[in-house]
């Protein structure tokens, strides 16, 4: 049997377990999805990818914005990023935001039709007057506009997520980033664990869950592989893909660029991973040609970040809005 007719088989396998026999795939056949090296198979792979994002999922775009409520001196030493206190970055760094600056963009997604707002802010947790704040604006922006809100404000304990749910958040984020095998090799001053220990407590009390992370931090496949699968403890409502933007000043400012084809074929696999999920643009996208990201779409991309107030997007709303409805879904 030629490479071509092993990895097609392996599509076909796949797609039956999921599509027919209605199962989770095992760590062995995910394993074995990740490591393809054909066009031709990996053209099967996103085209197993479309058929099952068309069979579990509803052809609607999840769109969502986001603010950064609270930039830099962050106290994790995570690699990618350019707000830890760590590296030196140039990073623009404030307290809180202005509460005007933050109703005035809930207001402005609103009205340009995006479904969900959220509030995102460094450092390792948000707590006290801060996190108080926070949910006294969130609070006032969803009776204002009735946008759906939620919050990215590191690793909550019970009490802290609680109040986020008391001022009608609904969704809360906690990114797992990476594989476990490879996280350490790139932050220390917390652990995955850490972190489904906020996503569990979170899911306790009732809020659906927001959790991916970063591509192309120089894991392999295989463990990109090991990131979907361990995504599946964190049980999550929507997976955003970031693709990593080298930041000068961090330790990975020489890492080289992941390519559109890593991207979309990263994608597929996810889609085979989490059926039902939503795999959202967030990220790095403008990195992306158009057509990588009509093809991303395709493979099963069905949710992302947008709006004119985040520049690094490098798209409008209304371009946006155009690509979405060319791919067949409702924005």
């Amino acid at each position: 049997m030629t490479d071509i007719e092993k990895e097609t088989a392996l599509v076909a396998a796949a797609l039956a377990a999921v599509m027919d026999e209605g199962r989770e795939l095992r760590d062995d056949e995910v394993y074995a999805l990740a490591e393809f090296e054909t066009a031709e198979g990996r053209k099967a792979l996103r085209d197993g990818a479309e058929r099952i994002t068309r069979a579990f999922t509803k052809p609607v775009f999840d769109s969502c914005s986001i603010v950064n409520a609270r930039s830099g001196k962050c106290s994790e030493n995570c690699k990618w990023c350019a707000q830890s206190g760590h590296f030196k970055t140039g990073c623009h760094s404030y307290d809180i935001i202005d509460r005007d600056e933050c109703l005035e963009a809930a207001a402005a997604n609103a009205e340009a039709g995006i479904r969900r707002f959220s509030l995102v802010a460094s450092g390792r947790a948000v707590k006290g007057r801060a996190l108080t704040a926070m949910c006294s604006m969130l609070r006032e922006a969803k009776e204002r506009t009735g946008i759906f809100t939620c919050a990215s404000l590191g690793l909550l304990g019970r009490e802290e997520l609680q109040e986020l749910w008391d001022a009608g958040v609904r969704r809360y984020h906690c990114n797992l980033e990476t594989a476990p095998s490879h996280f350490g090799t790139l932050c220390t001053t917390h652990t995955i664990e850490d972190k489904l220990r906020t996503i569990e407590a979170a899911r306790e009390i009732g809020f659906s869950v927001c959790s991916g992370g970063i591509l192309g931090m120089g894991e392999s496949r295989r463990q990109r592989a090991e990131f979907a699968l361990t995504l599946r403890r964190a049980q999550p409502h929507s997976i955003p893909l970031n693709i990593l933007s080298p930041i000068p000043g961090t330790p990975l400012e020489s890492t080289p660029l992941l390519g559109e084809d890593e991207f979309i074929d990263a994608v597929a696999l996810f889609r085979f991973v989490h059926p039902r999920t939503e795999l959202r643009f967030a990220g790095g996208r403008a990195r992306l040609s158009r057509a990588a990201q009509a093809e991303a779409m395709r493979a099963g991309i069905n949710a992302g970040v947008v709006g004119d107030l985040l520049t690094t997007l490098g798209s409008t709303v209304a371009q946006d809005k155009a690509m979405i409805e060319e791919a067949g879904l409702e924005f």
